[in-house]
């Protein structure tokens, strides 16, 4: 009979156990507990090798596969952002909205004092112009 496959998440095996030397695949438990392992131990080895080579790795990716390095820096960026509205103002009590309130004229004071320029100066006042003649007709 042939060796099956090291790992299959298929029907019937659904139970791993890991070693820093080999990987052992038991039928019974649970396919979610299987996944689980695996990712833990591929997340372990990732991180392992990361320690090892990461930084030199990106370094070289970046510099000879510029589009890689891009792509890989993508794929980390989630496809969808999903963002619950928890209540917002109506469920604050007054003194978290006295709190909000001071938060932001602190911050827009900050933000004012960096980057507004003040120019100081009185509108002068300027007579009206005379409304326009009005064309005559032409013979």
């Amino acid at each position: 009979m042939a060796n099956p496959p090291l790992l299959s998440l298929g029907h019937g095996v659904s139970f791993c156990r890991f070693s820093r030397t080999n990987l052992r695949v038991e039928v019974g438990g649970s396919p979610e507990a299987t996944r689980r392992a695996f990712n833990k131990r591929f997340l372990l080895d990732l991180a392992e090798d990361w320690q090892q080579h990461g930084r030199e790795v990106f370094k070289r990716v970046r510099r000879e596969s510029p589009a890689t390095y891009l792509k890989v820096c993508a794929m980390l960026v989630p496809r969808e952002m999903k963002v619950e509205n928890s209540g917002g103002v109506k469920a604050m009590t007054d003194e978290q909205i006295e709190e909000a309130i001071a938060a932001i004229k602190a911050m827009l004071a900050a933000q004012a004092g960096e980057t507004a320029k003040v120019i100081e100066g009185e509108a002068e006042v300027v007579p009206s112009l005379p409304a326009p003649a009005r064309p005559t007709k032409a013979s």
